[in-house]
This record gives C-alpha cells, sequence and structure tokens, in this order.
C-alpha cells in the first residue's frame, strides 16, 4: 500500500466541517457506505477500486477499497443503507432528511433521482506523517 499517493482522493460532504464529520465516522468503522448522484452510467468508484479519503482540511486520512455499488433512485433507498452511513440516529427518517438537503444543496435534488450507492471498507489509515497502518 505504498503507493496510496497515486490513487484517487475525495472528501465526503459538501463542506471543510460536513468533511471532518464523516471522516470520523469512517475511521471509527461507523460509516461503512454512501451514495452519490447518478451522473452517467457507470459508478465513479467501481468495485475493487481504491481511493484516499481527505478531511476537511484536504489531509488524507485512509485509503478505502469500494466493495459494492449498487444503483438505486433516492425514493427506493432503505434502512439497510441509511443504517451504514451511519450518519445522526442512522434511521431511514434522518437519512433522507440529510440527503434531501444536500442535494438541495447541489441543486439536484428529486425524490425519484437516481443514486450509486456504495458500500466500501478501509484498507489503510494514514497518519500524519503520511505513514499508513493496515493489512493491504
Amino acid at each position: 500500500m505504498d503507493d496510496w499517493r497515486s490513487l484517487p482522493t475525495f472528501s465526503f460532504g459538501d463542506s471543510p466541517a460536513l468533511a471532518d464529520e464523516l471522516a470520523a465516522l469512517v475511521l471509527a468503522g461507523v460509516k461503512t457506505a454512501s451514495c452519490d448522484h447518478a451522473r452517467g452510467p457507470e459508478p465513479d468508484y467501481p468495485v475493487g477500486s481504491r481511493s484516499v479519503m481527505l478531511d476537511g482540511s484536504g489531509r488524507p486520512r485512509c485509503v478505502i477499497e469500494t466493495l459494492e455499488v449498487t444503483l438505486r433512485r433516492f425514493d427506493e433507498v432503505g434502512d439497510d443503507l441509511a443504517f451504514d452511513e451511519g450518519e445522526g440516529d442512522r434511521s431511514l427518517r434522518f437519512w433522507r432528511a440529510a440527503h434531501q438537503a444536500y442535494f438541495t444543496r447541489a441543486g439536484v435534488f428529486a425524490e425519484n433521482m437516481p443514486l450509486w450507492c456504495e458500500r466500501f471498507r478501509v484498507v489503510a489509515v494514514i497518519d500524519d506523517a503520511g505513514g499508513i497502518e493496515g493489512p493491504d
């Protein structure tokens, strides 16, 4: 995993504060899923791909690997994904409210909007010096 610097980078959320909050959930093992507006016929992160999650300051925090990607409409997302996203009280009610607000801020919200729903795992944690801890 010494080659993590060549991987694509991203941060969750749409603000530094939200990126920090969601990064903390990932690092704690609470957040193991995410979703994004499906803009095209293929997901940005296909199964098996790896990427570097950044915190709200743009610091690399960990490498994640995509385990599963499914295409669902917003109104088809169920309790399982809401729980695995790890946000708030982990309920579908919270998930719907938070994601409706997020996608509205992005100018793309619709009840039937397509989403790429992703499940992932952390394969390495990156320390402040750029060193890694993890099995891969």
